[in-house]
């Protein structure tokens, strides 16, 4: 029952016109903001309203937030269920759809829940990864489910989609989705090493099925307009959209050697290895970027209300 409903919903959705326009949400989300849904045809545009943009350096959080961008990201997930589609989610008392980013009144709150996110997706001081994140999607959307709704959520890895770029439009016209992407830097033999990585909320996305080049628009936690100005680990800064550039690339990565955990001796015993993967180099206008930012996947999220 859940996958017909999930399939169902998403079926209605593929059939809807180009360019379909819906009304502007009112809470957390700036305006004007039209929603379009174009899958027909060679190229596709898609465009969500009403996701918020949470920040996750804050007052309260490890390190003040510092790798906290995977549980502030699947907030505004959350937040995109809650009030546009008016889902049931949230834990225990905390109810996302009665929350309003934008209202200082509710900061605190929103912490607190950006923190309960983090404990659900396994956070250490390295940040979290896309898979424990759909394990604490699943753990806020539980009182949906008790509800009667259905969730679905997984993931897609560059390395493995044969269309990355038609894949991403598809699931981001049923909602929000969180990207990752590595920073990449010189490697030897000409590869690429990941030194790290952050996760964004993709709201747009404009491209071709089978292209090579997409252009994206994201909600990015660790970026704000007041970042280190007076008192920004306690408040939200105002909303923006980073927009940005994927081309698809293969790149060899270089994965380097680890101590064998097993050896006490801590012998090196895992030896490095290269390997050829399939990413999408991210860029931006203007950027300063001192690494190469490649685009390794993608979380898809989905809900459908009770039936009948």
């Amino acid at each position: 029952m859940i996958r017909q409903a999930i399939i169902a919903a998403a079926t209605l959705s593929t059939l809807a016109l180009p360019a379909v326009a819906l009304a502007d949400p009112i809470i957390g989300q700036p305006v004007p903001c039209t929603k379009v849904t174009d899958l027909v045809g060679p190229d596709f545009s898609v465009k969500q309203c009403g996701v918020s943009d949470v920040d996750q350096f804050r007052a309260g959080l490890e390190n003040n937030g510092g790798a906290y961008c995977g549980p502030t990201s699947l907030y505004n997930v959350l937040h995109y269920w809650a009030h546009e589609k008016n889902a049931p989610v949230g834990w225990l008392t905390t109810k996302v759809k009665d929350l309003d980013p934008q209202d200082q009144a509710d900061y605190n709150v929103i912490t607190n829940s950006v923190g309960r996110i983090g404990v659900d997706a396994k956070y250490t001081s390295k940040g979290t990864n896309l898979g424990n994140l759909r394990a604490a999607w699943n753990i806020a959307t539980k009182p949906a489910r008790d509800a009667g709704w259905s969730t679905a959520t997984s993931g897609i890895d560059t390395n493995i989609s044969a269309d990355f770029a038609g894949d991403l439009a598809r699931k981001l016209a049923r909602g929000p989705v969180q990207m990752v992407y590595g920073r990449y830097s010189d490697g030897p033999a000409d590869s690429l090493q990941r030194g790290g990585g952050h996760i964004v909320t993709v709201v747009s996305v404009d491209g071709s099925f089978d292209g090579t080049t997409v252009q994206v628009r994201y909600m990015d936690p660790g970026r704000a307009s007041d970042h280190g100005i007076g008192d920004y680990l306690k408040t939200q800064s105002d909303y923006a959209t980073v927009n940005a550039t994927l081309t698809k690339k293969t790149v060899v990565e270089w994965i380097p050697t680890k101590n064998n955990p097993e050896n006490d001796l801590g012998d090196i015993a895992i030896p490095g290895t290269f390997r050829t993967v399939t990413r999408w180099q991210l860029t931006t206008p203007g950027s300063t970027a001192t690494t190469t930012q490649l685009v390794e996947g993608f979380s898809w999220f989905d809900m459908a209300p009770p039936v009948g």
